[in-house]
């Protein structure tokens, strides 16, 4: 495995929070940064060293907006490599006051609750208008359940992979790593140049290259949830990602391929409910 990671030093996390009051406004704040300074954003910023991923959330809305928040669960993952992460929450107020003009500082300089469509605002990036569109879904009619970080200890970058085969009897299996007690696969994300500029997803895709006989290859469905603690193991920051595929199912049979690494399985899942279990989380990512 590589080295732990360092907040600051080796990676970047970013957490952006959207909020909605009871009028279904979403909060934005006015940047007070010189390069964005006037422009309006989602309440938005990097982590610091000892923090978790929540209270990060909790401390750069506080900041941005003068207001208190919860989450309620995570939108999205947003990467460009190992190198930046960013988290995108759907959170909920539960206190403080909106921040005004009289109390601009370094951190923004007002926030308000916008009714109207963002786009009449000069924004400081259009990347937030996909957020607000998942946040307006989620919150009419919720695609999974809620979903926040676990605090557990992670040295690394990794994924924890869920990959399913189905065939069209609705029979289920999933990969499974044989060394010691059997478990999900987990995979390391380098830290070198040429593994930040990959991406996340690049060691996931060289496993399934070596161990599966597919032309098509799995691809990733969605983000199942995440496991991060500030200050794990020696100081580190270490994420692991719990990440679900997706199979082709009509081109390969009724059973799984036989698999290339003798450090992985198929299992078949026979107790129905944690099948049923399975299947409804797949759909809901």
């Amino acid at each position: 495995p590589p080295a732990p990671v360092s907040l600051g030093r080796t990676v970047c996390y970013v957490v952006l929070a959207v909020l909605f009051n009871e009028e279904g406004a979403v909060l934005l704040v006015q940047e007070a940064k010189p390069e964005c300074r006037g422009r309006w954003y989602l309440p938005a910023g990097r982590m610091e060293p000892g923090e978790g991923v929540v209270e990060a959330l909790r401390r750069e809305v506080k900041e941005e907006s003068g207001l208190e928040c919860e989450p309620i669960t995570m939108l999205a993952l947003e990467e460009r490599g190992p190198a930046w992460i960013r988290f995108a929450f759907l959170a909920r107020p539960s206190g403080g006051t909106l921040k005004t003009l009289e109390e601009a500082d370094a951190e923004s300089l007002q926030a308000t609750w916008w009714s109207g469509d963002p786009r009449e605002l000069p924004l400081r990036s259009l990347d937030i208008l996909p957020l607000l569109d998942l946040a307006t879904h989620y919150r009419q009619s919720p695609p999974h359940p809620p979903t926040l970080p676990r605090e557990l200890p992670c040295a690394p970058l990794c994924l924890r992979l869920l990959l399913p085969f189905t065939n069209a009897a609705g029979d289920l299996w999933v990969l499974l790593g044989t060394t010691g007690t059997p478990h999900l696969p987990v995979v390391t994300c380098g830290t070198s140049p040429p593994e930040m500029r990959g991406g996340l997803c690049l060691p996931v895709l060289w496993l399934l290259r070596d161990c599966l006989p597919w032309d098509t290859q799995p691809r990733v469905l969605g983000l199942l949830g995440l496991q991060h603690r500030a200050g794990g193991p020696g100081g580190a920051d270490g994420i692991c990602f719990n990440v679900a595929l997706s199979t082709p199912l009509s081109t390969h049979g009724d059973v799984p391929p036989e698999l290339r690494d003798p450090a992985l399985r198929w299992w078949h899942v026979e107790e129905e409910g944690l099948r049923g279990r399975i299947l409804q989380r797949l759909q809901g990512t």
